[in-house]
């Protein structure tokens, strides 16, 4: 009997949209130097809050490889495209035939090894965050804590309706302001991370990228 593929709960987690906040990692995480708990006052940081939303909502086109780590140190490396509002794609190099796609509605996973694709609405899942028009740290998200270290800025955000029910940590550098990586945590603690580098944006992409296509061949059935 075949099992889900790896990729495919990797993938899964990083753009679930409950069960990502672990509060133990983020109450050990807050106490360390540098960061900002929740109900600290946040106003001194507002020039640097601005500041990532002013890049964020810029930044309308991107092409960039990705590093994505998983919990158990599982790696895979490709190539990721965004095309703000509503689109991406997460590539992976070959021979892994598994990809991610968002094309405005729906956000797709295809599975190569059970020839499978599952869908869900993009407002349903963490991606949706980085895919609206417009992007604010404030309003349906809030800011849990802001870290500095390691030459990184690093914004972790909840749903300010429901705290319990995920976490999105967006890492920044800060000469350039440039979003670097970001980080989910599921329940149990464990950390799903993307990183990017050889970032390229206000790239111009083409437009079939972001259309799922099934890549199974058709069947051919006999007159």
């Amino acid at each position: 009997m075949k099992t889900a593929s790896p990729l495919k709960t990797l993938a899964l987690s990083l753009i679930a949209a409950v069960t990502l906040y672990a509060p133990i990692a983020a109450a050990q995480t807050a106490a360390k130097a540098g960061a900002y708990a929740p109900g600290s006052d946040l106003s001194d940081l507002a020039p640097q809050i601005k500041q990532a939303e002013d890049y964020l909502n810029q930044l309308k086109t991107m092409k960039a490889r990705f590093l994505l780590t998983a919990a158990d140190g599982t790696q895979q490396i490709g190539t990721f495209y965004l095309n703000r509002p509503g689109k991406l794609r997460f590539e992976y190099d070959p021979p892994m035939k598994d990809f991610i796609v968002a094309d405005g509605l729906l956000i797709y996973f295809y599975d190569a090894q059970l020839g499978e694709q599952s869908n869900a609405p993009i407002g349903q899942t963490m991606a949706d965050f980085l895919l609206r028009k417009d992007i604010r740290l404030s309003g349906d998200v809030s800011i849990e804590r802001i870290m500095r270290g390691g030459d990184l800025v690093q914004i972790t955000l909840i749903q300010a309706s429901d705290p319990g029910a995920g976490s999105l940590t967006l890492g920044f550098s800060e000469n350039p302001f440039q979003l670097k990586k970001w980080r989910v945590v599921d329940a149990q603690g464990q950390t799903v991370e993307v990183e990017l580098f050889q970032m390229q944006s206000g790239v111009k992409l083409d437009s079939n990228l972001f259309v799922f296509h099934d890549p199974k061949p058709k069947k051919k059935y006999n007159d």
